[in-house]
């Protein structure tokens, strides 16, 4: 494979800073959380958000849809939604003279999906997702349909400690490349938005790229160089998120997956590009390890007792293990 050059990624740079300073229109006060944003779609990932109602959530998504002009439909997930409300049913048609099921896509054939409170909907209706999100197809009735490229899930869900939320279930959570803390504004952004904004309306936001271009962006993502020591570290990371492996893992009772590994690598290398550097270092682990392992890690009864969070637990990883791996190499063998 050929590596990104130091001329394609500055030319990126500036179409990713259009992106971010329209998304900076869109939602104020953000600036952390926007990049973490554009990082995971760079990466190709799924993206939950979860903060209290009001706080933007829906509007940065939609913003997005905007600035990249991508296909995007929004699903409300409510209670009683069904799983053939997203993916799309059969419909029986009469075609020359014969009557036969002809299916009919669901919401889900699209470029970004905008799944509203997510955890609002049975977890019946949540787990309709996981084909999708993972394989990027739908199966119905047998019958395999491929979803357009690119397909991101950016959800939106209340915190859980809110009435009439469905906690989701770990497999779907690790589909989800990050997950992200939507939190309040402070004094002085609230007054930006007062004085910039009326309810009802929504932001006014112009493209600043096409489906093509975007598409390139992420083709140079996957270009973009990964030092095999930059693999080493993110692979011991992971490795000491489970029990007995390092002494932060000691209130966890599940660690992360593979898929969590190869997301750190692809969201380690969108943040390069995000910075404009042709190769991913250290720095860019760190900067997304939180966002990727956080809802990965399940933690046991004596954590939670003890009032900690995954966050604290991926944070004293974070200070554990250390950039190079620092095991005595063995004795070579004489000649």
């Amino acid at each position: 494979m050929e590596y990104a050059s130091e001329t394609e990624v500055v030319s990126a740079g500036k179409h990713l800073r259009s992106l971010t300073n329209g998304l900076n229109q869109v939602l104020f006060g953000q600036e952390e959380l926007i990049d973490l944003v554009l990082t995971g779609v760079l990466a190709r990932g799924h993206i939950l958000l979860e903060g209290l109602p009001g706080l933007g959530k829906t509007e940065l998504v939609k913003g997005l849809s905007k600035l990249l002009r991508l296909d995007t439909k929004r699903v409300q997930f409510t209670p009683d939604l069904l799983p053939g409300d997203i993916t799309g049913n059969p419909v029986l048609q009469e075609t020359n003279g014969r009557r036969e099921f002809v299916f009919q896509p669901g919401p889900l054939f699209t470029n970004i999906v905008l799944a509203d409170e997510i955890n609002r909907a049975s977890p019946k209706t949540q787990s309709a997702l996981l084909e999708a999100m993972q394989e990027r197809r739908v199966t119905v009735l047998g019958e395999t349909h491929s979803l357009p490229k690119p397909f991101f899930v950016l959800a939106t869900q209340n915190p859980i400690e809110l009435e009439g939320t469905y906690p989701l279930p770990e497999a779907q959570l690790d589909r989800f490349l990050f997950k992200l803390e939507v939190t309040r504004n402070n004094v002085a952004t609230l007054e930006r938005i007062v004085n910039h904004r009326e309810l009802g309306s929504e932001p006014k936001v112009e493209a600043v790229m096409d489906a093509s271009t975007f598409e390139e962006l992420l083709e140079l993502v996957r270009r973009i160089f990964l030092p095999d020591v930059v693999g080493n570290y993110i692979a011991r990371l992971v490795d000491a998120t489970h029990p007995g492996q390092s002494a932060a893992s000691r209130g966890i009772r599940y660690g992360a997956s593979p898929r969590a590994a190869l997301g750190l690598a692809s969201a380690a290398k969108a943040r390069a590009l995000m910075n404009e550097r042709p190769h991913a270092s250290f720095e860019d682990v760190k900067s997304v390890a939180s966002a990727v392992l956080r809802h990965r890690i399940v933690l046991d009864y004596n954590a939670r007792v003890e009032g900690l969070s995954t966050h604290d637990i991926v944070r004293a990883l974070l200070e554990e293990v250390p950039f190079q791996d620092m095991a005595t190499p063995k004795t070579l063998k004489p000649a």
